[in-house]
């Protein structure tokens, strides 16, 4: 059950956004286990003006067309899924869109079942 919030450089177009929501939804599948009918993404295009960044905070080059991933998921993957899944987000935006990796940063937040209400005004994992 993540959901996701993509923030990419403006002017690559819907196909761009729906490639970039792909390679992250299938690393998810890949390396945590979540379910292939288990998607819930925003993707959102912004300026230079509302991207900020360092260039080379610890140590990364990162370039023009960095993004930003927001994961919140129900707590529960261990350290060595969570790296797997940076590494095959990574991975699968470099091979299928050319995004360098330096340019990807994720950043993943973790909390209880009771803090989900998938509609009807209920928490339907409350009980997990």
């Amino acid at each position: 059950m993540p959901f996701l919030r993509i923030s990419v450089p403006v002017g690559k177009g819907p196909d761009h956004k729906g490639a970039v929501g792909d390679a992250v939804h299938d690393a998810m599948v890949d390396s945590l286990g979540v379910s292939a009918d288990d998607r819930f993404q925003v993707i959102s295009e912004h300026g230079r003006d509302e991207l900020l960044f360092d260039r080379g905070y610890l140590g990364v080059d990162r370039s023009d067309h960095c993004i930003f991933i927001a994961v919140t998921m129900k707590r529960g993957r261990t350290p060595a899924q969570k790296t797997a899944f940076y590494a095959a987000i990574a991975a699968n935006l470099e091979a299928r869109l050319g995004l360098r990796r330096q340019d990807v940063m994720v950043v993943l937040t973790e909390n209880d079942p009771i803090d989900w209400s998938f509609g009807n005004g209920e928490a339907q994992l409350a009980g997990s």
